[in-house]
């Protein structure tokens, strides 16, 4: 349903902008209106993107989508990341993660900035 490539150069925009984008813009920027069963496929989408980059050395771009609500990934976001970073902040939530958060998308800012 949702092309890896479309949303990886959305993300780059993004990313090249200092931006980031809610979950519930991000479907509506591909032409979809958010429902849950297709946050589900676009998070998979997500987190492609991010193997995908990490193999390639590149910083992940999934930090960049956020929930509306506090600007932060969602739950699923820290938990698909816990096996390979041993760095996450134990809440989800909250200035830490906050601080995490920002850090993570930084990295993607400064990368494709330069890029």
């Amino acid at each position: 349903m949702f092309d890896p490539g479309e949303v990886r150069d959305i993300l780059i925009s993004a990313a090249r902008h200092r931006g980031s984008l809610t979950y519930s813009a991000l479907p509506g920027v591909l032409g979809h209106s958010f429902t849950r069963p297709l946050m589900r496929q676009l998070c998979k989408v997500l987190d492609r993107i991010d193997d995908d980059g990490r193999a390639a050395g590149e910083p992940g771009l999934a930090v960049l989508v956020v929930r509306q609500s506090d600007g932060l990934p969602g739950q699923e976001w820290f938990v698909a990341r816990s096996g390979v970073y041993s760095d996450l902040p134990r809440e989800w939530e909250g200035p830490e993660a906050r601080r995490y958060t920002q850090a993570r998308q930084a990295e993607a800012f400064d990368y494709w900035q330069s890029a």
